[in-house]
């Protein structure tokens, strides 16, 4: 069958699909993939360009993350694959049926059971071990791109580590709202060397990075950069002396299983303009209520 005769839902999706290599992509694509890897987990937070093979999505929809992930899946894996957060939307379910296509592995919910996880915009709340690899997709991997619109001089910059417009940005910051007011994409130091973005993450997820025993893996699809941060990697925040990097802080607990130490999502009822706040992270709070 091709994979153009793939019709989701139907009776002869039920195995893994033949005629393709093992994980869609061709080994010598896989190759030029892991040397990126190697290279970039030999030097944390070093962007290291890749060419970025064509996916069967549009580019800015996780290509990056999808191949690393589908370069480093052997059969014996488990994969689980999130959205922000939501083990069930439509891109995280696609992604997962794709993987167990091409590649025949096991797909989870469960942060615990999985060896592999593909995310967008989360770090899984429960703690991941040394056995477990996260693999985040990214759609902006420069963290200097808001101070230096040229590739040219921010490569230069991070190369004499000159971060000056950088520190300059976040002193504005503080000077026009107080504090600094990086929601997301706050960027951090690795190794004490290169400033790094950890992709749209929240505050939440970034203290999570700090000499975690999981490996990262960062992949930028369409702007062809891989990235890492090896376990037990010193990853700090930028902050000042007396403004110090906090996270979000949350009035309430989550309305469904009761936690108030995980990242919360604020709905509001269109009926009653009524706020709840539930679990970003839905595999921990369905463990939870479980």
């Amino acid at each position: 069958m091709q994979l153009s005769e793939w019709q989701p839902g139907s009776a002869q999706n039920s195995g893994p699909l033949t005629g393709y290599n093992f994980g869609f992509m061709d080994e010598s694509a896989k190759k030029e993939v892991r040397r990126s890897l190697l290279k970039a987990v030999a030097i944390p937070g070093y962007q290291v360009p890749f060419a970025s093979p064509e996916m069967p999505i549009a580019r800015g929809w996780g290509t990056g993350g999808m191949q690393i992930t589908l370069s480093i899946v052997l059969p014996q894996d488990t994969v689980k694959v999130i959205d922000q957060g939501c083990d069930d939307s439509v891109n995280a379910v696609n992604i997962k049926k794709f993987y167990a296509r091409v590649a025949g592995v096991k797909t989870t919910k469960d942060t615990c059971q999985a060896s592999v996880i593909q995310t967008r915009h989360r770090i899984p709340e429960e703690p991941m071990g040394k056995d477990q690899i996260l693999v985040l997709q990214v759609p902006y991997p420069e963290a200097l791109r808001e101070v230096e619109p040229s590739e040219l001089e921010t490569r230069r910059m991070h190369a004499e580590g000159d971060y000056a417009r950088m520190w300059l940005h976040l002193y504005e910051d503080i000077v026009r709202y107080g504090e600094i007011s990086i929601s997301y994409r706050y960027p951090v130091s690795v190794n004490g060397h290169y400033i790094m973005d950890p992709s749209p993450i929240p505050r939440w997820d970034v203290p999570k990075l700090d000499m975690a025993e999981a490996l990262y893996l960062f992949g930028a699809g369409r702007e062809k950069r891989i990235y890492a941060v090896p376990p037990y990697t010193k990853v700090e925040p930028l902050e000042f002396e007396d403004h110090k990097f906090r996270v979000e802080q949350f009035p309430v607990a989550c309305s469904r299983c009761g936690s108030s130490q995980s990242f919360l999502d604020e709905i509001i009822n269109d009926a009653d303009g009524q706020r709840a706040y539930f679990c970003s992270d839905t595999g921990f709070c369905n463990k939870r209520c479980a």
